[in-house]
């Protein structure tokens, strides 16, 4: 098969490897073309996978029209502030599209996915999702994920693509609660972070992660997906990865706040986007949108857009009324 990645990223170069090795053809595509330049003079992108080489099989393009012109399936892996951006740049495109970008536009409340049907009504859509550090599906570590489209059939040709001995790959039709899971653990997992950065022990941060899921499932209802998506990979197995790794940008950004440091000067030092950060201020709106109470996902917001003490968050977050466990 014919595979274009739009984004050279840690994300997007590591699946380009995966699916390389498979035997597809495989072309990447970024905004800067110095990143393709480096992928195509030394085999390695050395910014966002070090130490990790890369098949030479792997083409690179900076002509975006000609990098999907005969593919047959289009995976987008550019930061999702750029989703709708390169959408529209690719609005022609009738084929198979897969996102694997995690967020949650906030002028429109739509998902990745939400946003690409939009722009692409002739594509067949469909999100992938899960506990996946870029850099150990890089060095083929066991990964697992989950792959969710409206149209089943779009998931399976998706899943026997990515498939391999390390890559495991499951369907779902639920594309909203997959896509919503992914997106939302990252704010849980700035959450998760600042108890480090405070130096909370496990305690804290197990009680955190339980009621985040909670959250993250109670908001997901609202919005039309399916309850027992968020026990599954995208929701449970990645908030887990993302709240407790070392590997996770949303929970080291949160470590940093916990410490004290300014939220301007993580962000300008970090290599990466830290999704979490424009997703906190999606959700609160979203669960605003829908009257749903999101107590953790309120005061991560609070901390970053409203300058909210972190340790008056946290016990802002133990005071509230007693009530039942949901």
């Amino acid at each position: 098969m014919k595979i274009t990645v739009l984004g050279a990223g840690a994300w997007g170069t590591a699946l380009a490897r995966l699916l390389a090795v498979a035997g597809h053809e495989v072309m990447i595509w970024d905004f800067f073309p110095e990143t393709l330049d480096q992928i195509a003079r030394t085999g390695c992108n050395e910014r966002f996978l070090p130490g990790i080489k890369l098949p030479d099989s792997i083409r690179c393009e900076p002509d975006l029209s000609r990098a999907i012109a005969q593919a047959d399936l289009v995976v987008v892996a550019v930061i999702s502030k750029a989703v709708r951006a390169v959408a529209e740049r690719i609005a022609g495109f009738s084929g198979c599209v897969l996102s694997v970008t995690k967020g949650i536009e906030y002028d429109t409340g739509l998902t990745m996915s939400g946003i690409l049907e939009t722009m692409l009504p002739d594509a067949r859509i469909a999100a992938l999702s899960g506990p996946s550090f870029a850099i150990e599906v890089a060095r083929d570590v066991p990964t697992a994920v989950v792959v969710a489209s409206r149209h089943p059939e779009t998931a399976s040709f998706i899943q026997r693509l990515f498939h391999s001995r390390s890559f495991r790959v499951y369907t779902s039709v639920d594309v909203r609660g997959v896509e919503l899971g992914g997106a939302l653990k990252n704010v849980i997992a700035i959450g998760a972070g600042v108890c480090d950065g405070l130096g909370y022990g496990d305690n804290a941060k197990a009680a955190l992660v339980t009621r985040g899921i909670a959250e993250i499932k109670r908001l997901g209802v609202a919005c039309g997906a399916q309850p027992e998506t968020f026990t599954g990979l995208s929701g449970l197995g990645d908030l887990m990865a993302t709240c407790f790794s070392r590997l996770s940008r949303n929970r080291g950004f949160g470590e940093r706040i916990g410490r004290g440091e300014k939220i301007a000067d993580i962000l300008a030092s970090m290599v990466g986007v830290v999704e979490g950060y424009p997703t906190a201020r999606a959700a609160y709106q979203l669960a605003r949108k829908h009257a749903v109470s999101t107590p953790i996902i309120n005061e991560v917001y609070a901390m970053l857009y409203e300058g909210k003490d972190v340790r008056q968050a946290v016990r802002d977050l133990m005071a509230r009324d007693s009530k039942p466990e949901d």
